[in-house]
């Protein structure tokens, strides 16, 4: 039976084995889990916790969830429930819905570019430092030129001589100094812009942008090192290429949910105290932490074992508030139907002594009166994860932006925050106005009800309608109906509305106009007005990209430009760059660049400045402007070397030399014929003439 079955006591015994060595790794785990080490650890993190938590409590979420609302076009509860309570319209306006979505357009519009209207660029510093590999051919090729000279004289050169020939070397070394630079720079940033894309950054960026246009704060984070199945073809010598699923570590961004990062109360900013990120994490996501460096593994599985299958959620007012407010079920949130799993992944410093009582060594920890960068991940009582923060300059890879900024707080101000009390006020006016509507737009009626007839319906009113009465009993003559008409204030509530409407404009920097209206009157009844009120209107933009150019894309570049010359095994990537985010230069419109560009082409198409600039140069200004027309420069411009064959033989047909005859099987390579054969032809040129 038992081979009928497969089972044998061979395998019985291993298999009991290895269940005891997971049980005793088990119980050690526990056992580790419970020294002070890992209690101090999870107790000083829940602390903080509470105290961020409790401060963003009581500060900013209740902002977050009204502007949540707003956006979607509700009314928060309390003021829902006063509204129903006097009766009338429950109408809501969308304008910061509008604000919302025409400024995160905008934003899209200059930040969101590839290639050459990407938001980014990086140059070589003036004075850029190459490694010393090249420093040193290029000091030994400007000895090599002054042998050269004082062989050909057969003397030393006198002084000024000397001064002149070692500046003319000195300009040229600076020359191929620069060259070099720019080539690795160029390098440099061709794989860092296709490390964005593989990355999910355009993605991320996106969503960032509606969050910037809504919260007080939005926020990226990355790059983040993940290890991802990837799609992978080999050549095979049978079977030509074969695809392979290989596990690959990848860098990644994402948004991260402004309602689930809680700064410490004091700061001011990412890297200024410390910071939490809230994650609701499935089983599978922590299975993938499992064998990551770092992490502890065993205390993983005791987090499965414990909340895989129910969950564990521990902070149900904010999930269920959310929501709400975002219009979702409630009663999944409350029953954690999906068995999501709560962790707090901690960033901050902390003091060396605090360490050393964690247990880290005094190689980890040299000075206890030091403040040392951590990172820990918290989940119930068991802490998965606790290491240094290897960044050196402790930096967090987070990153924050405020549609506008507040000095020396976290938080800023959204679009709704600045025109909250404008949508106010056109809410309260359009709900004023539409109740008035309604009572003004028709007559009202009041009937003497001692003299209608019993049975008589009076509250029905139709045309030719016969109204049955009785007589007045006091003998009175007045009329048993009456009817008056309510007045209307529709043109008052509209010029309140239309004026706040207005404010709203003033106060977001995002005039109606912005969105396709146009305005009435004044400077937008022209082309050249409308261009004027369209620069005015981008100079309260440019400061939105400002904040985002130095708070969001200036140290997420750096941080991947610091990745790359630590981690890249490539010498031609690494060179000494200057991160440039000019998101903020772009408001320029396209097509004004493009006049611009057009008329310096016809501005120096004239004999004086082509003596100037040369053909190369006149060439790079094509080039530049292929690029905005979306063409391949190479196509339209030949390449430097090709242009460079070309201007030496005009030079020769000018100084009068006859033509060459067409070279034989015995001609020299590198002729100047053979090089202009070649040439005419396409094919690759040397430079020997």
């Amino acid at each position: 039976m038992n081979q009928n079955l497969g089972i044998s006591m061979g395998g019985i015994l291993p298999a009991m084995s290895a269940l005891g060595v997971a049980e005793q790794q088990r119980k050690a785990s526990e056992l580790a889990q419970a020294q002070p080490l890992i209690t101090s650890i999870a107790s000083y993190v829940r602390n903080c916790w509470t105290e961020a938590r409790t401060a963003k409590e009581q500060t900013v979420e209740p902002k977050m969830f009204k502007a949540v609302r707003a956006r979607r076009g509700e009314y928060d509860p309390d003021v829902l429930t006063m509204i129903r309570q006097n009766g009338g319209s429950e109408i809501y306006m969308m304008l910061t819905s509008n604000k919302c979505r025409a400024a995160a357009s905008w934003l899209r519009d200059v930040l969101l570019g590839q290639g050459a209207d990407k938001p980014w660029t990086i140059r070589p510093t003036p004075t850029p430092t190459l490694s010393p590999d090249i420093m040193e051919e290029m000091r030994l090729h400007a000895i090599q030129q002054m042998a050269q000279v004082i062989e050909a004289t057969g003397q030393q050169l006198p002084p000024t001589q000397l001064r002149k020939f070692l500046n003319e070397l000195r300009e040229e070394y600076m020359h191929n100094v620069m060259e070099e630079a720019k080539f690795k720079v160029k390098q440099m940033e061709h794989k860092m812009e296709d490390q964005l894309i593989e990355g999910g950054f355009i993605t991320a960026f996106d969503a960032f942008i509606d969050d910037i246009t809504t919260f007080p704060c939005a926020f990226l984070k990355g790059p983040i090192v993940r290890r991802k199945p990837r799609m992978k073809w080999n050549p095979d010598v049978q079977a030509g290429y074969q695809l392979e699923i290989v596990d690959d570590l990848v860098l990644e961004w994402e948004r991260v949910d402004p309602f689930m990062i809680y700064p410490s109360p004091a700061s001011t900013g990412i890297n200024d105290g410390y910071l939490i990120e809230r994650h609701k994490l499935r089983q599978t996501d922590l299975e993938e932490m499992i064998g990551v460096e770092g992490y502890d593994d065993e205390a993983i599985r005791q987090v499965i074992e414990a909340y895989g299958r129910g969950g564990l959620q521990e902070w149900l007012i904010v999930d269920s508030t959310k929501a709400q407010a975002e219009g979702r079920s409630t009663t999944a949130v409350m029953q954690n139907s999906e068995h999501l799993i709560d962790a707090i992944q901690f960033w901050g410093m902390v003091s060396g002594q605090m360490l050393r009582d964690w247990g880290l060594t005094d190689e980890e920890v040299p000075d206890i009166t030091k403040q040392y960068p951590c990172e820990a991940w918290l989940i119930g009582s068991y802490v998965i994860k606790a290491s240094l923060n290897y960044h050196p300059l402790g930096q967090k890879p987070y990153y924050k932006a405020s549609y506008e900024g507040v000095p020396g707080t976290f938080w800023g101000n959204s679009t709704y925050d600045l025109i909250k009390d404008c949508q106010d006020m056109c809410n309260s006016a359009t709900r004023a106005l539409a109740n008035n509507m309604g009572i003004a737009s028709g007559p009202q009626v009041w009937v003497n009800v001692d003299r209608v007839p019993q049975g008589e319906d009076i509250t029905q009113m139709y045309p030719w309608k016969i109204h049955q009465v009785t007589t007045d009993p006091m003998g009175s003559s007045a009329a048993p109906i009456g009817f008056f008409q309510p007045n209307s204030n529709a043109q008052e509530l509209m010029a309140v509305y239309e004026k706040f409407s207005i404010l709203a404009d003033e106060y977001s920097g995002i005039p109606r106009y912005m969105t396709g209206s146009s305005p009435t009157g004044g400077a937008g009844r022209t082309a050249s007005g409308m261009s004027m009120l369209m620069g005015n209107a981008n100079k309260s933009m440019k400061q939105v990209v400002a904040n985002i150019d130095n708070s969001v894309m200036t140290p997420l570049l750096e941080r991947l430009y610091f990745y790359n010359m630590k981690y890249s095994e490539d010498n031609e990537l690494k060179g000494d760059v200057a991160i440039v985010a000019r998101g903020s230069n772009s408001i320029v419109a396209k097509e004004t660049a493009q006049v611009r560009r057009n008329e310096f082409l016809q501005a120096t198409a004239n004999p004086i400045d082509m003596q100037i600039m040369g053909i190369d140069g006149r060439a790079t200004l094509l080039r530049e402007t292929a690029k905005q027309l979306d063409v391949n420069p190479d196509d339209v411009v030949p390449p430097r070397e090709k242009l460079r064959v070309a201007q030496q033989i005009a030079q020769m047909m000018q100084a009068g030399q006859p033509p060459q005859p067409m070279p034989g099987p015995g001609a020299p390579a590198g002729s100047p014929v053979q090089n202009q054969q070649m040439l005419s032809n396409g094919a690759p040129i040397t430079d020997n003439f």
